[in-house]
């Protein structure tokens, strides 16, 4: 068993498990948080499975935990981890059930002031035209032939068909586009769940968000991503909905016995993995990329009909109703990414699971707004509290391969939640902070109750002080919808 004592304190906000802690480890393990938030984790199996992580083959520098980390499937959610293309392993676990969960941002130039009259008729609109709720069909209805070319073209394919903007694609992580997707990867079983929920946003975490800029950290950079303290930016956060969990699911089964096929050993059975290159990590990577597609399709397809039920609620009302994107996040992928190590460039495949990319200044896939100054970084808090803009760093990109937090990190799970505060409650707590709640269930309000979170602003202090990413600005709601 991992005791606190078995770190190192390699400095405020970081620790590491040594690789001669365990004979098995190939590569040290660490966390990136305060003291508080490494006491924490020892509160479930996280810190366990960070080392089980540490100990699958072709593993580069070490494992890694951000400080929102918590127990998940296989890795921690918050965990980090590169495998060099040629000796590594890529995992489903690696990436989790909800493959592209992410986040994207617009932002107005609408003052609250202005927007308080018509918050409520807002509201009310885009609960009406973005879907929500557990097995809910979503706005766009595809044929077969189109869910495959969403599938192998993501926000390429919204563009073609009036959903989305050149500058959305180009503020989008990797376009919207990931190239090694493949539609005939994905299970049928998986296809028909997609078939009918593009355009909608699920259940559990996921949520639509009004929110105002209420704090400015870094003039400039708030300049840059078009974000002024007092106006209204809105959050999308959902994921691939039930294709990228069907996906998850089935290639979990097919690799079962891969690991044994290929001599690799595997410390736990949640971790099942295959070689990068090999016919079963390339099956799995083109699935889940094309899962990943979906995803970056849905949240576009959900930003398009926010800015029409903006225009029909606002426009004559408001001087400038429209919305540009500020930038557009995965959370649960694994992509194939060029990283410097010991001076080298070295092709390796990164998981993020419950990790947001964070790359820094000079990233040359980043687009040319953003170039110079680095990625931004978008971290929603629990409902009801503070999200935080960030950038990448230059250390980020040596430290973490430019990864951060992706939120504040569950304490709580949804059971316990219920079982400690009712929805009605929460519903009228928000109410009394000013947030106008529009959910479609009392129990969903309960899972995600502020109390089942950490923290997010400790989180993201652990982060800056880090220095993986730094701090531009902090948002708080005005209106959530849920499902």
């Amino acid at each position: 068993m991992v005791n606190k004592q078995d770190f190192q304190r390699l400095n405020t906000y970081t620790w590491e498990l040594p690789q001669g802690y365990d004979g098995r480890m190939n590569a040290p393990a660490r966390i990136y948080g305060s003291e508080k938030i490494l006491e924490a984790a020892f509160g479930d199996s996280s810190i366990e499975q960070l080392l089980n992580v540490a100990m699958l083959p072709g593993i580069v520098k070490y494992a890694m935990a951000m400080p929102d980390m918590h127990q998940g499937y296989g890795f921690p959610i918050g965990g980090v981890a590169a495998f060099d293309e040629a000796t590594g392993v890529i995992s489903p676990g690696g990436v989790g059930y909800d493959i592209n969960c992410g986040v994207r941002m617009l932002a107005s130039q609408i003052p609250l002031e202005a927007l308080e009259p018509h918050l409520e008729a807002l509201t009310m609109r885009i609960y009406q035209t973005c879907p929500s709720g557990v097995g809910g069909a979503g706005a766009v209805s595809l044929s077969e032939k189109d869910l495959d070319r969403v599938l192998e073209r993501g926000s390429e394919w919204t563009l073609q068909q009036g959903y989305a903007t050149r500058e959305d694609l180009a503020r989008t992580e990797d376009g919207g586009q990931i190239p090694q997707a493949r539609a005939d990867a994905v299970p049928d079983r998986a296809k028909q769940r997609g078939r009918p929920q593009l355009g909608s946003l699920g259940s559990g975490n996921h949520f639509l968000e009004l929110d105002v800029v209420d704090e400015i950290y870094d003039p400039e950079m708030a300049r840059v991503f078009g974000l002024q303290e007092g106006n209204i930016v809105v959050q999308i956060h959902c994921g691939s909905r039930g294709l990228g969990h069907e996906v998850c699911d089935q290639y979990l089964r097919r690799l079962q016995n891969v690991p044994r096929q290929y001599g690799i050993e595997i410390p736990d059975r949640q971790l099942v993995a295959a070689p990068v290159d090999s016919k079963e990590g390339q099956a799995y990577l083109a699935a889940m990329a094309a899962a990943a597609n979906y995803a970056f399709a849905n949240r576009q397809v959900l930003a398009h009909f926010v800015r029409l039920a903006f225009e029909r609620v606002l426009a004559g009302k408001v001087p400038d109703w429209r919305l540009h994107q500020v930038y557009d996040v995965a959370h649960n992928i694994a992509k194939l990414e060029t990283h410097t190590v010991a001076g080298k460039s070295r092709r390796l495949m990164v998981h993020r699971k419950g990790a947001t990319r964070a790359f820094g200044p000079g990233a040359a896939v980043l687009p040319e707004v953003y170039r110079e100054t680095g990625q931004p970084v978008l971290v929603p808090g629990s409902m009801g509290t503070a999200s935080y803009v960030l950038v990448g760093t230059a250390m980020g990109m040596e430290e973490t391969f430019g990864s951060s937090c992706h939120g504040a990190g569950r304490t709580m799970s949804r059971k316990q939640a219920t079982r400690t505060v009712r929805g009605e409650t929460v519903k009228s707590e928000l109410k009394q902070q000013g947030v106008f709640v529009q959910a479609g269930s009392l129990r969903g309000l309960a899972e995600e109750a502020p109390l089942a979170y950490k923290d997010v602003s400790l989180v993201v202090d652990s982060v800056a002080g880090a220095g993986i990413a730094r701090k531009v600005a902090r948002v708080r709601p005005v209106a959530v919808i849920k499902g």
